[in-house]
Order: C-alpha cells, then structure tokens, then sequence
C-alpha cells in the first residue's frame, strides 16, 4: 500500500509547520532556498550575473 497524503493531512502538517516555525522563519527559509536554486540554476547555464551584463 503506497504512502499517500490528502489535502487534510497536507493541511494539518502546514499548521503543525507553521506552529513550531513561525511565518517570519518560513518565509525567510522559502527566500534562502529560492536564491539558492537560482544561483543552482545560473550555475548550470554557466553564465554568471556579470557575464549577463557585460553581454547585454
């Protein structure tokens, strides 16, 4: 039997989330992983920051 969660099983584990955390800490840990996979993605183009604006 395959491990499944519902939208209320969803929504209880984001309140639990939400609880231990706090909203000021989710959203600077979303802003850290955001620019952590930009830089991840930037990374397998091979062109840095600079590199784009020297080119434009």
């Amino acid at each position: 039997m395959p491990f499944r969660l519902g939208p209320t099983e969803l929504t209880i584990i984001l309140v639990i989330v939400l609880l231990l955390f706090g909203v000021g800490r989710i959203g600077k840990i979303a802003g850290e992983l955001g620019s952590g996979l930009r830089a991840f993605k930037d990374g397998l183009g091979g062109e840095s920051e600079e590199e784009k604006s020297k080119t434009d």
